[in-house]
């Protein structure tokens, strides 16, 4: 009969463990079994809601998916600078990452607010609350004569209502002419541009689905913006 460990062991002496296993360091972002933090349940929940597979939220934050997966099920403790990079990749914040609760958001947004943002020219407004599914903005829509508009192609859903100007959408294949008043609803996945037709440039509401996404993201012209 073989004994077991002596009264007073450590885990390190027990059958398959050896003293170069005890001394060996662990990693710096390795978490105890005391030390689990709440941000793992919440990387996996901001994930799915974003639509990400592992890979692809392991892409996107530069990480391996294995690295992803033992920071979702709290084998990895995330240092500062990895919370910052996966709150970015989520477009969220840090507070939430970690699970803190946020205040409730106020549901109204007066006209005349500040906040503009421009990028590329277009010029767009919150319309809505942020951190939740359906995203809202008032657009501006620049004419911009001779330059061809990006093609987008992402998940989610759009819709937008023209409230001035004339406005081009192209869907796939397919140029439609909206006039204030019209209005369209499409699967975003479908290659689209969207360009105004006159020299005022349009004006139009625009709603999406792609949670919490940059403007980057968007069918709104360029990735770089400022605050106006």
């Amino acid at each position: 009969m073989t004994p077991g460990p002596a009264p007073g062991s450590s885990s390190a002496d027990a059958p398959g463990s050896s003293p170069a296993d005890a001394a060996r360091p662990r990693p710096a972002d390795a978490a105890g079994p005391d030390e689990l933090p709440t941000v793992a349940p919440q990387l996996r929940e901001l994930r799915r809601r974003a639509g990400l597979t592992l890979e692809a939220a392991a892409a996107r934050a530069r990480l391996s998916p294995a690295h992803l997966s033992r920071l979702e099920t709290g084998r990895r403790q995330p240092s500062l600078p990895l919370l910052l990079g996966l709150a970015r990749t989520y477009g969220t914040t840090v507070s939430e990452l970690l699970g803190e609760t946020l205040a409730v958001a106020d549901p109204i947004v007066r006209a005349g607010a500040p906040g503009a943002r421009e990028a590329d020219g277009w010029t767009y407004w919150q319309a809505g609350g942020s951190g939740r599914g359906m995203q809202a903005l008032r657009v501006h829509v620049p004419y911009a004569h001779g330059r061809a508009d990006l093609v987008r192609v992402h998940p989610g859903e759009e819709w937008l209502y023209v409230l001035k100007g004339r406005l081009r959408l192209h869907l796939g294949e397919a140029e439609h002419l909206l006039e204030p008043g019209d209005s369209a609803h499409f699967d975003s996945l479908t290659p689209h541009r969207i360009a105004a037709a006159g020299p005022d440039g349009a004006d139009l509401l625009f709603v999406h689905t792609l949670l919490q996404s940059s403007l980057a993201g968007l069918c709104l012209g360029g990735a770089s913006t400022h605050d106006r």
